[in-house]
């Protein structure tokens, strides 16, 4: 269980890195804790809409992903175009941390906060 919660963390910090380079980069916007929350409300709504609507073929993702979406258009200013830059952005930068992480042989590829 200490170790579940504690991967969890751990992913939730990468996943928030992710969003804050996203963020910085898109709309010049430079808090790690706003990207923190959003990160944690991405991935509560992640786990909702994937348990309400993931097991539905080829719709269930990309309503899931949507919902992701949706929060970090909530969250950061400039719509929708900027939210998925933002998204893009924090994705590809928690790629490289995870398997520059990995290769050192520290942790797997995958965190929490940022879909993979």
């Amino acid at each position: 269980m200490l170790n579940s919660i504690i991967v969890f963390i751990v992913s939730l910090l990468i996943g928030a890195l992710g969003i804050y380079v996203g963020a910085r980069v898109i709309v010049d916007t430079s808090d790690y804790t706003y990207a923190f929350i959003t990160a944690l409300f991405g991935a509560l709504v992640w786990a909702v809409v994937g348990f309400f609507f993931g097991w539905i073929p080829l719709l269930g993702p990309i309503l899931v992903f949507l919902a992701y979406l949706a929060v970090i258009n909530a969250r950061y200013p400039g719509g929708w175009l900027r939210a998925i830059l933002i998204t893009l952005v924090a994705w590809l930068s928690v790629l490289i941390v995870l398997t520059l992480l990995a290769v050192a042989g520290i942790t797997t590829v995958d965190a929490v906060g940022v879909p993979l």
